[in-house]
Formats: structure tokens, sequence, C-alpha cells
């Protein structure tokens, strides 16, 4: 891959993981607030088929492995530090799996889901095709 190509392709993974985790960052912790889920506009009976019975737990969750590491990573991705790329792929990984969980504890899909699968299988690829520094 050429440097130019390389530079966009780190450009948009910059995009997507500040997308993700401002995102995440806001809903994580509009759950953590109100854990009943009443701020996002959903309740706590779509976690009837799920371990939780409120969004305290997921919101968490939410707010530290998605938004703060996707955060964390477009940081490390702008200023080039070792190994961006493994962080990249490993955090669509992380996104690919968190809408996995969602779905099967759910038992629902919403467009969401896709959308946040996408991107997640886009940092994958972004991860594999940008050259590893």
């Amino acid at each position: 891959m050429n440097t130019k190509a390389a530079n966009r392709l780190r450009i948009i993974s910059i995009v997507l993981l500040f997308f993700v985790g401002i995102n995440a960052l806001v809903a994580g912790a509009l759950f953590i607030v109100a854990p009943s889920g009443k701020l996002l506009g959903v309740t706590a009976e779509l976690l009837k088929h799920s371990p939780f019975s409120s969004f305290l737990i997921p919101g968490i969750i939410l707010f530290s492995v998605i938004g703060m590491a996707s955060i964390f990573i477009a940081i490390y991705t702008i200023r080039k530090l070792q190994s961006y790329p493994h962080l990249i792929w490993l955090q669509g990984c992380i996104l690919i799996g968190w809408i996995g969980i969602q779905i099967i504890l759910l038992q629902q899909l919403n467009p969401m889901h896709f959308i946040i699968g996408g991107i997640g299988f886009l940092l994958v690829l972004s991860g594999i095709l940008l050259p590893n520094r």
C-alpha cells in the first residue's frame, strides 16, 4: 500500500474511532446516570433475555471498553505510535463482538447493530491493511 493510500485509511480509521468513541461515551454515561434507560428512551424490558436487570453494567462496559478505548486508540493513531494498526484491528474485533453479544442477549436487531458492526468490520480491515510501523 502506498503512503498516500495508507494515510487516507489511517484518517478514515481515526474518524470512525472518534465517531464510535464519542457516541459510546455519551450513551454509556447516560446509562450509568440513569440505569433504567429512560434518558436514552429505552426500558429495562429490553434486557429481559439478558442477565442484567438494568443498564448500569452494560453502560459501564460501553463507556470504558468501547468509548474510552476508541478515543485512546484514535489518539494513538493520530500520533502514529508503535503498532497502532494492531489496536485499530483489536477495537474492530471488540466492536463486532459487542454487537454480536448484544444481538444474542437482546434477541433482536436494530439499525445501529448494522452500523456499528459495519464500522467494526471496517476497522478490522483497516488494521489489517495499514502498514505496521
